[in-house]
């Protein structure tokens, strides 16, 4: 068989030869769906080899020739630390000690580890015992034969051991061992991407949170402007200077700017529970954490490297990959269901009817010799396992191959917004110092009976809109560079390097409730931190 990823032939069994078990271990060559000569080269193992899939990616970004946009190979590993927030910081660093979804991640990679010692263990003889009894046995006397009965009562002692040891012979547990050590791996990968994910959300949430205190701390300045607007309109209305209209449409602007305060309120307490969800804890108010701070500035570039680096990079690229990896050697399991099972049976014992004989040499007995089992009328099911299991391996090359192409995706997605927010925020900051000097203009204009109150309203509703979409902006460009960031796979690293908590004091951050779980407590794992993973990558 091919070594070839795409397309996995299946060859059609041949006769089998029958005879004694020598014949039957060297009829390799005619029967089966591996040819004799790959089997040797495979290390006498049939079904194929793995080889890693061809990625489909660019061959260099969109923007490449933007001068923002870097190609040095620098692996993004802290990247959340080029926003200079310190409060940020120390959230990363109690999310990757405190999330609940990543330890379950990292209760899983223990658990692929043992399931990994287990394949190992199959590769020795899987059937060991000892064993022992007795038994006091009576036999009727008015039986057929009861002349052949020289003793109706008597005792039996056994004791003896045994084993069964299916031999390797086709590769079976090896390809077992294969997969599950790259399960292990995708498992490792897994609790990567995990946190990586996890890296992304609590600095988006950050961001987006910083971002409603803006829009708040405008919305609040222009209440206040127009609770001023307005008091003017009553002024000039008492005096007969004005209609009742200025008043009503003063009212009425200075009540819908009002009403996003409350909406703020809502956002802001919805992203300070999602972060309470991310460092494990149940949600309660983090402002005596979080402090007053504004929008993180993010750099004015960024170093991505070039397409062909989110193979190595990003964690659930290489979480697929793995996986297609650990089925493909389970199409070797199932091919070895071709073959005759051989094994080597054992035991032996002692066994006397009283105790003091039982370890005489003449009560020790036992048997040993090989045996196979072989398959022979399974109705094409050993057959169309293997087209199981060689679809299912096609259908992860696949998925391998969209994950890349999503890779490419969501770091073109994020670039894209990084540097175009950077160009938006730039000109609505141009528009909103406009708008607030018209503003201001337009009031003392109209205190002084200079233009009509419809001009005044219109442009400070203007510069509510104004200062919202600013603000919006500035939070965007924090939020694509994250998104670049998260889509390059960076920030992983932490689980090698630890990390270092910001310039906040230890005891403003919420800690997780002390109890452990039965499981976590019978580990022996605290509950703020997460299972050592000691894997090669």
């Amino acid at each position: 068989m091919k070594k070839s990823l795409g397309k996995l032939r299946l060859v059609r069994l041949g006769r089998p030869v029958l005879g004694v078990l020598l014949a039957m271990a060297t009829s390799l060559a005619v029967c089966g769906c591996t040819p004799f000569s790959e089997y040797v080269r495979n290390g006498y193992k049939v079904g194929p080899n793995y080889g890693r899939p061809p990625a489909p990616v660019a061959k260099d970004w969109i923007d490449a020739n933007d001068v923002r946009v870097r190609k040095e190979e620098n692996e993004p590993a802290n990247w959340w630390t080029v926003f200079n927030d310190p409060v940020l910081d120390t959230l990363v660093c109690r999310v990757y000690q405190q999330n609940l979804t990543l330890r379950e991640a990292g209760f899983l990679v223990l658990e692929s580890r043992a399931k990994y010692g287990i394949a190992v263990g199959s590769l020795f003889p899987q059937d060991q015992f000892a064993k022992g009894s007795f038994t006091q046995t009576g036999l009727s006397r008015n039986v057929v034969n009861r002349s052949a009965i020289p003793q109706t009562f008597y005792s039996q002692w056994q004791f003896g051991f045994g084993l069964a040891w299916e031999l390797d012979f086709w590769g079976r547990y090896r390809r077992a061992i294969e997969s599950a050590d790259a399960d292990l791996d995708a498992s490792v990968e897994n609790y990567d991407d995990v946190l990586v994910t996890l890296i992304g959300d609590v600095a988006s949430t950050y961001v987006q949170l910083r971002t409603f205190e803006q829009q708040l701390k405008y919305a609040q300045t222009n209440v206040q402007l127009q609770r001023t607007t307005l008091k003017i309109a009553q002024a000039r209305f008492k005096g007969g200077q004005a209609t009742e209209l200025d008043v009503d449409q003063a009212t009425s602007n200075l009540a819908q700017t009002e009403a996003l305060i409350p909406q703020l309120e809502i956002d802001i307490r919805k992203a300070n529970d999602h972060l309470c969800l991310l460092l494990g804890i149940a949600p309660e108010n983090l402002q005596a954490m979080l402090g007053s701070r504004p929008i993180p500035v993010a750099p004015p570039d960024v170093a991505i490297g070039i397409p062909a680096d989110l193979v190595r990079r990003r964690p659930d690229v290489r979480r697929a990959e793995r996986e297609a990896a650990a089925q493909c050697a389970k199409i070797g399991v199932a091919e070895a269901d071709f073959y005759p099972a051989i094994s080597i049976t054992g035991a032996f014992g002692w066994s006397s009817q009283s105790f003091s004989d039982l370890f005489s040499p003449g009560s020790f007995g036992g048997t040993i010799g090989p045996s196979f089992k072989w398959p022979l009328l399974n109705y094409g099911r050993i057959l169309n396992n293997v087209r199981l299991q060689e679809a299912s391996f096609q259908r992860l090359v696949a998925s391998y191959q969209n994950t890349v192409l999503k890779a490419n995706v969501e770091v073109e997605d994020g670039l894209v917004t990084f540097l175009k927010s950077q160009q938006e925020a730039r000109f609505l900051a141009q528009s909103v110092a406009a708008a607030e000097k018209a503003v201001k203009t337009a009031i003392a204009q109209y205190q002084n009976g200079l233009v009509d109150f419809n001009r005044v309203a219109l442009l400070e509703q203007n510069l509510v809109s104004q200062q919202s979409q600013l603000a919006q902006s500035q939070g965007q460009i924090g939020l694509g560079l994250i998104q670049t960031y998260r889509a390059l796979g960076g920030g992983w690293q932490i689980r090698q390097t630890g990390c270092t908590p910001g310039d906040v004091p230890a005891e403003s951050v919420p800690q997780p409730p002390r109890a452990l779980p039965p499981a976590q407590a019978r580990l022996g794992m605290p509950l703020s931190t997460q299972p050592t993973l000691n894997v090669e990558e």
